[in-house]
Order: C-alpha cells, then sequence, then structure tokens
C-alpha cells in the first residue's frame, strides 16, 4: 500500500519540475546564483529568467547590498511570451566585486523580488570535453596541495553542470550538480570523475596568477563521449556526419599491457584501471548540446577550453578535421547571438591535443591522427580553418601507472600551464611570449647527401636522439612504407635526418606518430627556454619541396595524410 504523503511528495516534485521547465514563476536562470562571477569590461554581462507573461522586471547591480545609495545601475525589462522569460544586459563592469544583484517583478499590485549576493565581475571561461576534462582535482598528482592552495584563490569562482541529456535543445539547465562557489577541497576533490574538473580549475588558477582579478569557470563534461554528442545537429549536417542518432556509439579499444595485468591470460583485465561512474553514456548524438550547453548560450564568456577527442579515434575519425572546427564556429556563432551580442563572435577557443595511452597495437594511428584532426590537418593552430584558437600539446605527459587508466594521466597541472599560455598570448594579447613549441617551416630533401633537412621556426632543443620519433615515407616500383629516419645532426633551429635506408624516393616525413610518443616529457624536439614540447606533424614532399603554408606566428607546415 503506497501512503498519501508518498503520493503527495511524487506529485509535488512532480508539478516542480513541471513549473522548473516551463518557466513557470519568476526566478533566475540556473546558472545565476550566489558567488557567481559575471563578464567584465569591455562586454556586459547578461542576467536573464523566467517570469508571468506580461510583468515588468527591474534588474538593479549594487554595491555591497541592495540598500539605497548603494545602487550602481537598474534595467527595466518585461516578460516575454510564450517563452515566460526576461532579459537585460548590464553596462560593462570594471574587474572586482562584491555585488548584488536584485531582480523585481511587478504585475499589477503584486511584487517579487530576487537577489544574488557576493557577485564578482571577471572574466568567464567554459571548459567541456570528456573525461580527461572531468577528471576532479582528487584525482590528479599532489591532491593535497592543491587543495591546500586553494584558500588563496578565494576569487577564483566554480560551477558544474550535472549530466543531462535531451533530444531538443534545452534553454535552460535542466540540473546543477555545483552551484557557484569559492573553493574548497570538498568542491574541487568531490569525487573521480565528478566536479570540480582538474584541468578547469588549475587553468582559471593560473590566469588568476597573471590577471590577479576574478575568473569563473563553468564545468561541462562528460567522461567517454564523442564529439558529436557535444555538436549541434546543423553542425553535423554540415559536416556529412550520418546520422546515426539511435546507433551505439563504437568506443576505442583499450587493451592492457603484460606489466598491468597479474595473469598472461588473454582477459586479463587493466589490474590499475578504475571504471567511470556507472552512468550510461551518451550515444545519440547532439544530445549534449542541447542539454549541458545550449541551455548556457545567453552567458558572457570571455572564452573556452577543450580536451576531447579519444572516442573518435574509432568513431567517425575521417570527419573529425570538419567536425571540430565546425563544433568551434556553432558555438561561437550561439553563445554570440545568445548573449545579445556581448560574447565576442570568434571567442578564444584552447583545446588539449591528445595525450597517449599504452596500447600493444603499434599499428594503430588513432590517436596520431586525431591529433592531427584536431589541428584541421594544418599542425598548428591559429590556422585558416581555425582562427583565434590556441593548443597545449600533451602527448608527452603519459602515466603508465595511472590508477585510472594510461588514458587518463594525472599530470592536469603542466596541461592547464600550457592551455594558459596560449590563453595569455592569444585572448589576452600578451607579446614575447613563447606558447607552442617548435615546427618545421621549410623541408628540403638532400637526396646527394642521404639527407632530409629540417628547418624550424623556433630554437630546438634535441633532448633524445633515436630512430623512431622521425619517420620517412619510402615509395618504390608503386609501393610505398614507413621507415626510421635517425637524425643525423642538429643546430640551433634545423635538424638532420638520414634517408639513406630509403632506396626508392622520399615522398614524406612524419614526426611522433604514434600513440605513445614518447616516455614522460622525453621526446625528442623541445624549445629550450619554455620546454613545450614539438606537436606532431606530417607533410608530403613533392619534387623535394614540401608543401608549406604561412600561418598566424609565421611560416609553418601543412601536410596530408598518407
Amino acid at each position: 500500500m503506497v501512503s498519501l504523503g508518498s503520493v503527495f511528495g511524487l506529485l509535488l516534485l512532480v508539478i516542480v519540475r513541471a513549473s522548473r521547465s516551463a518557466g513557470i514563476g519568476f526566478r533566475f536562470a540556473s546558472y545565476i546564483d550566489n558567488y557567481m562571477v559575471l563578464q567584465k569590461e569591455p562586454s556586459g554581462a547578461v542576467i536573464w529568467g523566467f517570469g508571468t507573461p506580461g510583468a515588468t522586471v527591474t534588474v538593479t547591480l549594487c554595491q555591497g547590498q541592495c540598500q539605497g545609495q548603494d545602487t550602481i545601475m537598474k534595467k527595466v525589462t518585461s516578460v516575454n511570451a510564450p517563452s515566460n522569460t526576461w532579459m537585460v544586459v548590464l553596462d560593462p563592469m570594471k574587474p572586482g566585486g562584491p555585488f548584488e544583484v536584485m531582480a523585481q517583478q511587478t504585475l499589477g499590485a503584486m511584487n517579487l523580488t530576487l537577489k544574488v549576493h557576493d557577485v564578482l565581475f571577471g572574466d568567464v571561461w567554459l571548459c567541456s570535453g570528456q573525461s580527461n576534462m572531468q577528471m576532479t582535482v582528487l584525482q590528479v598528482f599532489n591532491a593535497s596541495k592543491e587543495f591546500s592552495d586553494a584558500a588563496a584563490y578565494q576569487s577564483v569562482r566554480i560551477f558544474s553542470v550535472s549530466l543531462v541529456q535531451a533530444e531538443e535543445e534545452l534553454e535552460d539547465l535542466d540540473n546543477v550538480d555545483l552551484s557557484w562557489s569559492k573553493p574548497t577541497a570538498g568542491n574541487l576533490g568531490h569525487g573521480n570523475f565528478t566536479y570540480m574538473s582538474a584541468v578547469c580549475w588549475l587553468f582559471g588558477r593560473y590566469l588568476y596568477d597573471t590577471l590577479q582579478y576574478p575568473i569563473g569557470l563553468v564545468s561541462s563534461s562528460w567522461g567517454g563521449t564523442p564529439i558529436e554528442v557535444w555538436s549541434s545537429r546543423r553542425t553535423l549536417k554540415a559536416c556529412g556526419v550520418p546520422n546515426t542518432r539511435d546507433e551505439r556509439v563504437l568506443q576505442p579499444e583499450i587493451k592492457p599491457v603484460r606489466n598491468e595485468c597479474k595473469s598472461e591470460g588473454s582477459l586479463c583485465p587493466l589490474g590499475r584501471f578504475v571504471p567511470l561512474p556507472s552512468v550510461t553514456r551518451p550515444v545519440t548524438h547532439s544530445v549534449l548540446w542541447n542539454a549541458m550547453i545550449h541551455p548556457l548560450c545567453n552567458m558572457t564568456l570571455k572564452g573556452v577550453v577543450w580536451y576531447q577527442g579519444e572516442n573518435n579515434a574509432n568513431y567517425n575519425r575521417d570527419l573529425y578535421s570538419c567536425m571540430f572546427p565546425a563544433l568551434i564556429d556553432d558555438w561561437r556563432q550561439t553563445f554570440h547571438y545568445g548573449s545579445q551580442g556581448q560574447t565576442e563572435r570568434f571567442f578564444p577557443f584552447g583545446f588539449v591535443q591528445l595525450s597517449s595511452y599504452v596500447s600493444t597495437n603499434m599499428s594503430d594511428y588513432g590517436f596520431p591522427e586525431i591529433r592531427w584532426h584536431q589541428t584541421a590537418d594544418f599542425g598548428f593552430v591559429p590556422n585558416l580553418k581555425m582562427p583565434n584558437t590556441f593548443m597545449a600539446v600533451a602527448m608527452d605527459l603519459c602515466d603508465r601507472d595511472s590508477p585510472f587508466g594510461s588514458i587518463h594521466p594525472r599530470d592536469k597541472q603542466t596541461v592547464a600551464y600550457r592551455l594558459h599560455l596560449g590563453a595569455r598570448a592569444l585572448a589576452y594579447g600578451e607579446t614575447n611570449l613563447t606558447f607552442q613549441g617548435p615546427l618545421p617551416k621549410k623541408i628540403e630533401l638532400l637526396a646527394h647527401n642521404g639527407l632530409l633537412n629540417l628547418m624550424y621556426d623556433q630554437e630546438i632543443q634535441v633532448q633524445r636522439q633515436d630512430n623512431k620519433s622521425f619517420e620517412i615515407s619510402c615509395c618504390n616500383d608503386h609501393q610505398c612504407k614507413w621507415l626510421p629516419a635517425p637524425v643525423n645532426s642538429f643546430s640551433t633551429k634545423t635538424l638532420l635526418l638520414g634517408v639513406n635506408a630509403c632506396l626508392g624516393t622520399v615522398v614524406g616525413v612524419r614526426y611522433a606518430w604514434t600513440t605513445w610518443p614518447c616516455d614522460y616529457k622525453q621526446c625528442a624536439i623541445y624549445h629550450p627556454s619554455s620546454t613545450l614540447p614539438a606537436p606532431p606533424f606530417i607533410a608530403v614532399i613533392t619534387q623535394q619541396v614540401p608543401r608549406l603554408r604561412t600561418g598566424a606566428s609565421g611560416a609553418s607546415l601543412q601536410g596530408q595524410l598518407l
């Protein structure tokens, strides 16, 4: 027998949920809350919510608390039908705080008031992607120190979106895991793959160290997800992605290696692998765009950082070079229009190039090809297809002994540090800052000497000389294969590869083209002072002259997958 109390409780839950989704009642949007950070000047922050159609809403910004003389500005609007929404754009504000935001709804003789307090103005960054973005501070190296250091960063505020899927675009978030909060050990390390995103937090912390004003971090990530679930339907259609909304998405096959097993059996599990939470992973295209990104589009942002791609190593891999730039452009356009033009149309977009994981299949090129496709097949960013973007190379931050599986390396500090260098250069215009590793700007085949000459755009540090990092494509009698190309010699900006192993024609060269290019911070080429790794590349050599393209940072290399 079911009690009346249980029935009433269930009915109340249904009513509240229906009220929220329909916008009934007077309230702020789900992410407008105490302790939030709003985007500072030159943009205006958007304040919006739900109310009664026809009612007038007055939004007041106050220094400290809204008590008469503390008013800074007032904005008046009305509730629109049939969406039951209201919206105002605040005048641009300098960084700082705290402030209070008060919204008052008036309809006839009825007045309702909402307030949120301890509001700061600064830069707001959205962080998204799959499990390497979802990993929390609890899961990284030196977690206890990160927790203790958080006390010094009370102006870096954090917010985490719940894991929700939707078949159609939602106007507001269905649920929130962590409302706007000051950082604590409890909310930075709530659990494994929950909140708060370590890459997101550390990125914001490094930015705060440089900028010295408030930073707002919004985390919206879900492990084990392909890019298709984060993309709108229009984006996928533009890239010719098959409509597989009801198909299960193939996951990358990650096999254990011998030293991670306790037995010699072929079914030996990963001895140190900790599975992700037992939540059904999204497989239907666009469902996370609909539920976890689109509801944020009215928010005024400074930029986005992204860490995703592992789950496309074996799923629509060849379409990634279209889907990723298309996702970036679509997010930019949607946030620009959703914020009434306050979010820049081409806001800065940073991303992490895939790291490494232990694989027994040495001929699996899923990861190196995705790394390449993450740059729209240019090998560097920004480029013509990906303007105002920045990239953190992470292939040398591998972690063979990670308790979460080698696909989840624990050094997120270096990842975030490299990301923040790109943000400082691209988003904040800092000059004379090295934010990316060296890349060849010119390649010459010296056939008579049996050498391939690589001339780099920056100084290089050859950290390791081997015959594995560089390979040449050698063709003979219409048959081509990749052969090792050992480093012969090097100078400040040039490197010579030996190509005598090729008895035919050298038609291409590639660098670090494997799932696991090197051990931790031991790749072959770095920038000498910044210790930034050279990114992987692949290039076609035609008539002994490689194809070159001039990028935003000078002459650089463009290649084609062979």
